[in-house]
């Protein structure tokens, strides 16, 4: 049941993150494919070893820092960095989704949903 329920949550963060860039004037859907695999390039943390990957990873795949980086969009009123950020956590719903959860220290398929 745990599992379904944050998948569904995923899944509500990626539909919301749809529907928010969609009505953002100026801005392109094709930035918004070719951007929104951009936080995968965490993985290269992995090239090190599991626990530099998993912190990086894990950095990179947690709502804080694009929840961060709305607020800041939205007190200096940039619409560019306020769809960066849409476009960030439309990856995270995206990867919550399908099952790809934070990363444990033990290893790339150790998430916090399930073992991938």
């Amino acid at each position: 049941m745990t599992q379904k329920l944050l998948r569904f949550e995923g899944l509500f963060v990626l539909l919301a993150s749809l529907y928010f860039y969609s009505i953002l004037e100026n801005h392109s859907w094709l930035w918004f494919i070719l951007l929104l695999f951009v936080p995968d390039i965490s993985m290269i943390g992995y090239a090190f070893n599991e626990q530099i990957g998993s912190i990086l990873y894990n950095i990179f795949h947690s709502y804080l820092i694009p929840i961060f980086v709305v607020i800041l969009a939205f007190f200096i009123t940039n619409e560019w960095l306020f769809s960066i950020a849409i476009i960030w956590m439309a990856h995270i719903g995206m990867d919550r989704m399908l099952g790809f959860g934070l990363k444990y220290p033990s290893g790339f398929k150790d998430t916090h949903l399930q073992r991938v």
